[in-house]
């Protein structure tokens, strides 16, 4: 009576219970396509981070020394051949470039400044934006070349 054909009234509960546990979902997480796109991100930012420093096209003398290797990023500061000043991609004038220098160094006077100057401007204009930066205190200036091709 009211066992119906089951042999008991529970029974298909169970059965379906049984049923339930051999199909459940997976529940873990496939890593593998965030794996693949990290490192397509990688080599993107790779290749596009040295193309990124300085926005001021120069044609830069060459040099047979070897790169410096820095913990920061310096300030860049870029003479063009038709003698224009460009502090990072941004242009400056001759009179406004102490003042902009010490509005911009994080690090005041101990600011490293790297001199970018195209291969045709006159050795004169050169020596005179770095004498006016002496001048004012930065001490840590360097001259930037890209490498001498052998």
């Amino acid at each position: 009576m009211g066992m119906g054909s089951m042999g008991s009234p529970g029974g298909s509960r169970r059965r379906g219970a049984r049923r339930a546990m051999r199909h459940r979902p997976v529940a873990e997480i496939n890593v593998t396509p965030l794996v693949d796109v990290m490192l397509v991100l990688l080599i993107i930012f790779m290749v596009s981070a040295p193309m990124m420093t300085v926005g001021v096209p120069l044609d830069l003398p060459e040099t047979t020394a070897k790169p410096l290797s820095s913990q920061t990023e310096p300030l860049t500061l870029s003479i063009k051949k038709d003698g224009s000043i460009h502090l990072q991609d941004q242009p400056v004038e001759f009179d406004a470039l102490v003042q902009t220098l010490l509005g911009v160094a994080q690090n005041g006077y101990d600011e490293r400044i790297f001199v970018r100057g195209d291969r045709d401007v006159d050795y004169g204009s050169i020596m005179k934006v770095m004498g006016a930066m002496n001048r004012a205190g930065f001490k840590k200036i360097g001259l930037v070349s890209t490498e001498e091709l052998q």
